[in-house]
């Protein structure tokens, strides 16, 4: 078991992949809480050695650059390896990672199936003190999230009863252009895994465990493998009901989740992040004043950012302690992608815990249904027709 790092020796970071959320997510959350405390990137490692150093010389930091992670690992001994790579890679990087004896920080789409997302968890180590991986979900971090998680889980605000869960973006063909894009083993998923997820990961951080979810997809516009449409219904453990829309074909673009409960209502509108000024609390008629006003206070704004989640992490890293959105929290949120895609293609009710390493859908989010896996010699679409939906559309019902 690895020596949690002592308080005063610097964090040593490694980052794999110089790509874009390289750039304006990791790095900036790294050079501003290496202002706080003892940290260092000690490496930049991409495939593409030349991006790489023309990463390490824009950051201005000293970090060796590297095309081969397998020799950062063995020379540089990270404490913390940051992967910013797309999601084929993360099974075996993350592993190769953490039999090193590195922590993780993995982009999201965490991996494309259940079966790499395990294989990753067995991989850390069996006794407390790590190393461990954990998910980037910044969206669950910040002071507002903070605030309304206290609220829900006190019992403040009443039982939720209704919520809502949306992702409608807009992405159009000059996205998938890019050959890796709307193809699962490349892409990990259309809107539901790689758009989708954030807000689905804080929806289920607010109110807790699912039990059961029924689902459409479409292919609507797009000629990719992947949908790029799809609507859900779930119901929470503690009987709530909730939609669920993540959409790529949406120019009026906006993430929201709201959350009725029996007292107030509780609603966050932003796109790609939040401050304490996204929320908005509505109180039932007749609720006294002093109540509502703490219910606004949510105190200090701290953004939901990639720095919020770095930050913790980095407290955990030094006391040897299973950070938030490894383990089973970091794969609650993929379990319930999975479930939408199986409850779309099927036409059926998938309840948790159902998709088990008998099911397609635990190898391949696509679980090789049919109109939906990769057509073989045609890497690039599964139909090569626009306006394609799942035959289970015609299968969806209400929640009794």
């Amino acid at each position: 078991m690895p020596t949690p790092v002592p308080p005063l020796r610097p964090v040593r970071v490694a980052i794999v992949g110089t790509g874009a959320i390289a750039r304006v997510g990791h790095l900036p959350a790294l050079a501003a809480l290496a202002k706080e405390q003892p940290l260092e990137i000690v490496a930049a490692v991409d495939h593409d050695a030349v991006a790489a150093e023309a990463f390490r010389a824009r950051a201005g930091i000293a970090a060796a650059v590297y095309s081969d992670m397998t020799a950062m690992l063995a020379e540089q001994r990270p404490d913390l390896v940051v992967l910013c790579t797309p999601p084929r890679f993360h099974r075996d990087q993350t592993v190769a990672a953490l039999r090193a004896g590195a922590w993780v920080w993995c982009e999201k789409p965490p991996c494309p199936s259940l079966a790499d997302f395990d294989a990753i968890e067995a991989a850390e180590a069996q006794e407390p003190g790590g190393p461990y991986a954990a998910i980037v979900f910044q969206h669950r971090f910040g002071s507002g999230a903070d605030h309304v998680r206290r609220l829900l889980s006190s019992g403040a605000l009443g039982r939720p009863l209704v919520a809502h869960c949306q992702t409608t973006w807009y992405r159009d063909e000059a996205y998938y252009a890019a050959p890796w894009r709307g193809r699962w083993d490349s892409e990990g998923g259309g809107p539901a895994m790689g758009h989708g997820i954030h807000q689905m990961d804080l929806l289920l951080d607010l109110l807790g465990p699912w039990e059961e979810i029924r689902a459409m997809a479409g292919r609507l516009v797009h000629d990719v493998e992947t949908e790029d449409v799809s609507t859900a219904l779930v119901r929470f453990a503690g009987g709530t009901l909730a939609t669920v829309v993540n959409s790529v074909l949406s120019p009026d673009e906006v993430s929201r989740i709201r959350i009725d409960c029996r007292h107030a209502t509780v609603e966050l509108t932003h796109l790609y992040g939040h401050r304490n000024a996204d929320w908005r609390i509505t109180p039932a008629p007749g609720t006294p004043p002093e109540r509502v006003a703490a219910w606004r206070d949510f105190g200090a704004d701290v953004p939901s950012s990639h720095e919020a989640q770095l930050r913790g992490l980095l407290v955990d890293l030094r006391a040897g302690r299973r950070p938030r959105g490894s383990g089973a929290d970091g794969r609650k949120s993929l379990e319930l992608v999975t479930a939408l895609y199986k409850a779309a293609f099927t036409g059926d009710s998938v309840r948790a815990g159902d998709i088990g390493p008998d099911d397609p859908y635990y190898r391949a989010l696509h679980g090789d249904a049919p109109g939906w896996a990769p057509v073989a010699g045609n890497p690039g679409s599964t139909t090569g027709t626009e306006g394609t939906t799942s035959t289970a559309h015609t299968r969806m019902e209400t929640t009794a």
